[in-house]
């Protein structure tokens, strides 16, 4: 993942428990569904359905761009890192899915 974070300016949280735990949701992901599904939204279990919110998810970049983090929170922007702001809730742009 670190490489994919470089190649489009964001990085990993660099809070190691928020991180740690994340990390640690989507292996239990990977385990049950065969896929780094999100670990902060609702998967439904299968590939076809979950296929924009497997990590990095297809929300990332511009919850990134817009509100300096991701959904969950894993990945942020070097900018968000340096004004030293806590995270804080975004908007959930997955449609018809239902809450996370």
């Amino acid at each position: 993942m670190a490489a994919i974070s470089k190649q489009n300016a964001v990085m990993m949280n660099p809070n190691e428990t928020l991180t740690h735990e994340l990390l640690e949701g989507l292996a239990i992901n990977q385990r049950r569904y065969g896929y780094r599904a999100c670990p902060c939204r609702l998967a439904k279990g299968t590939i076809e359905s979950d296929r924009d919110i497997v990590c990095p998810c297809n929300y990332r970049d511009q919850d990134v761009a817009e509100f300096g983090s991701c959904y969950c929170g894993l990945f942020v922007s070097p900018r968000f890192i340096e004004s030293g702001l806590p995270l804080k809730s975004i908007p959930e742009r997955r449609k018809n899915h239902g809450p996370h």
